[in-house]
């Protein structure tokens, strides 16, 4: 179906950005959401967690609004879409950024039937080893239908509601959320790159860090608790 005139969206999406410590990437993702067509995006919060960088200084500065909320990002994103109201929501996290004219496979997006929309990962550093992982990302995404956060997500406020909401989990809040998701609905991807910083990546190792990352979603399957599962995952 064709993409909706952008006149008929005015303030369809809320914005909402989960940061902690970013303020050396947070303006640039601030500055590609400027870049929109005006009126799309009704709503821009920036909900920060306890940051002691400037992050949420950086954010007013930006003309972003600000929220505060500890607890981990399932907690910030919580608040964040509660304190909202735009009938779709695009979930961000602080350190990518977006492909150039993002907007429009969003407009795409929001004048098909519901879904909910993710971009396919793209690591800024060089190397085969993330060209690799970023290509069982994309087989992950599309065949499992489990993108996670930093991905990013575009959904409607309706289905998410549908779905259960977001839970306030310090960690695996996106995958336990894509997971109901997908039985309510498509999951999608809207075809377009994010580019995400490879800090943990390139500290870890990218092999150390898959063998880690799967270790801690095998856990959580046979339910360890969030908050350990979180605990394991800041020592590193």
């Amino acid at each position: 179906m064709a993409a909706l005139k952008t006149d008929a969206l005015q303030g369809a999406i809320a914005v909402v950005i989960p940061v902690r410590n970013e303020a050396a990437h947070l303006p640039l993702l601030l500055a590609d959401l400027a870049m929109a067509p005006a009126g799309l995006i009704g709503e821009l919060l920036v909900v920060d967690g306890g940051s002691s960088d400037g992050s949420g200084r950086l954010a007013s500065l930006a003309g972003a609004a600000l929220q505060h909320a500890g607890g981990g990002r399932g907690a910030q994103l919580v608040a964040g879409v509660a304190a909202t109201e735009a009938p779709w929501l695009l979930l961000l996290h602080g350190d990518l950024r977006l492909p150039p004219r993002w907007w429009e496979p969003v407009l795409a997006a929001l004048g098909q039937a519901e879904a909910a929309w993710y971009f396919r990962l793209r690591v800024r550093e060089s190397g085969l080893a993330l060209r690799l992982m970023e290509a069982a990302v994309e087989l992950r995404s599309r065949w499992a239908l489990t993108p996670y956060g930093d991905q990013g997500l575009l959904l409607p406020r309706g289905l998410l509601e549908q779905a259960g909401g977001l839970r306030p989990l310090p960690l695996m809040e996106d995958l336990d959320l894509v997971l109901r998701l997908r039985q309510q609905a498509p999951i999608r991807c809207l075809e377009r790159e994010v580019r995400v910083e490879g800090r943990r990546w390139r500290r870890l190792g990218v092999w150390r860090t898959a063998w880690h990352n799967a270790r801690l979603r095998r856990a959580w399957r046979h339910g360890t608790e969030a908050g350990e599962l979180a605990r394991r995952y800041y020592q590193l």
